[in-house]
């Protein structure tokens, strides 16, 4: 692997007065080698990345996984970036399915090895010194009558579910190895409200909270985006409303009622206001801008990105960074 000489886009002036660190997700490099995607993003100024787990960059299900992460950890910590593992590859369990088998899919087996996945992303977290591990639910069985127990009505925050509280009952217990797993590690497991998932709202994630009791290694990947798109709050107000939870935050542009990933300045977020709550919250780990259908212009896109990320974080005002929401 060869050095990069030096950040030719440093952190400018003005942005050391609030604690946010930015990062770009590999999700949106996919045309690239991960080590150039690494080099490219520390040219940059980018803090950190956000790096998804996939057959092209650190594949979880490499025979030589354990070396090959060795290889990325020396990487980042020559590079000084910070690192989330995320999971939300399309492909990398299943070629035919899209993000398949899910923690609800049907049969046994498959869940089992959506879990082996995740457990995998666990160990890889912990060996990089990631700060966390992203995940989300998955979408119902197309046909979920399986899962119904007329016994017990559908939760409030399951109104459109026709399994009703038993596919959250599925979901609470095959999330349960996996932060048997994060707890050893000690690595959170941060689940990601998904619009279109069984756990699509910020209601859902403390629906499946108070299912599993609470537990420490449980927290939550806040999508800046998904707020706009369908949360009744505004994106501030969800972070300060995330803030006791939030391991990680991912961040990109978007419009109420599309759920499309869209370059900022592109749909209809304010930004200054959403960086402010994050910095008042103390809210230290990264947040990562996801474009994932950009992969075809990355370079450019995670150029853009990280000036007008810059440029909204320059208006937080004096003493926002450190205060309780």
């Amino acid at each position: 692997m060869t050095p990069t000489p030096h950040r030719t886009n440093p952190r400018p002036q003005g942005t050391n007065a609030h604690p946010l660190r930015f990062g770009y997700g590999t999700n949106g490099l996919a045309d690239l080698r991960l080590d150039d995607a690494l080099g490219l993003l520390a040219d940059l100024g980018y803090d950190g990345v956000g790096l998804t787990l996939d057959h092209m960059h650190l594949d979880p299900l490499a025979p030589d996984i354990a070396a090959r992460t060795r290889m990325v950890a020396r990487r980042l910590d020559a590079l000084g970036l910070g690192v989330t593992v995320e999971t939300g590859a399309r492909y990398v369990l299943d070629p035919r399915r899209k993000h398949g088998p899910s923690l609800l899919d049907p049969d046994l087996a498959d869940r089992a090895r959506r879990v082996d996945l995740l457990i995998r992303a666990v160990r890889i977290a912990a060996d990089l010194g990631a700060h966390a591990v992203h995940c989300f639910s998955g979408v119902l069985p197309a046909d979920p009558t399986h899962l119904a127990d007329p016994a017990h009505p559908a939760h409030p925050a399951a109104t459109a579910d026709p399994a009703g509280d038993s596919a959250w009952k599925r979901l609470a217990e095959t999330l349960t190895p996996v932060l048997d797993a994060a707890t050893h590690a000690g690595v959170p497991l941060a689940v990601e409200p998904e619009p279109g998932h069984l756990l699509a709202t910020l209601a859902d994630f403390h629906h499946l909270r108070r299912i599993l009791g609470d537990p420490p290694a449980l927290g939550l990947t806040l999508d800046i985006g998904h707020c706009q798109c369908l949360e009744p709050l505004s994106p501030a107000d969800c972070v300060r409303a995330a803030a006791p939870w939030l391991r990680h935050v991912q961040i990109e542009d978007m419009r109420r009622g599309h759920h499309e990933h869209l370059p900022f300045g592109d749909g209809e977020i304010d930004f200054p206001p959403v960086l402010e709550a994050l910095a008042a919250t103390g809210y230290q780990a990264l947040t990562v801008v996801e474009l994932p259908r950009h992969s075809h212009a990355g370079p450019h896109f995670a150029a853009q990105s990280l000036p007008f990320l810059h440029r909204a974080a320059r208006a937080i005002p004096a003493g926002a960074e450190g205060s309780t929401p």
